[in-house]
């Protein structure tokens, strides 16, 4: 994923910052404690699409 895009993204649930898990599969943010899937190199920034951080392996 391109890392310009990721210094634009914010979550769409606080507006917060987010960053990339380390397995590169996932945008995580801190805030709300959301894991935001990446599916074939585009990140899907929908909260109906997120899952808990902790749930899944988010690579951290």
């Amino acid at each position: 994923m391109d890392e310009k895009l990721l210094e634009i993204l914010a979550c769409p649930a606080c507006k917060g910052d987010v960053s990339l898990t380390e397995d590169r599969n996932g945008i995580v943010c801190e805030s709300c404690r959301l894991v935001y899937p990446v599916r074939d190199g585009i990140p899907v920034m929908l909260v109906d699409e997120a899952k808990p951080l902790g749930e899944d392996d988010d690579g951290r």
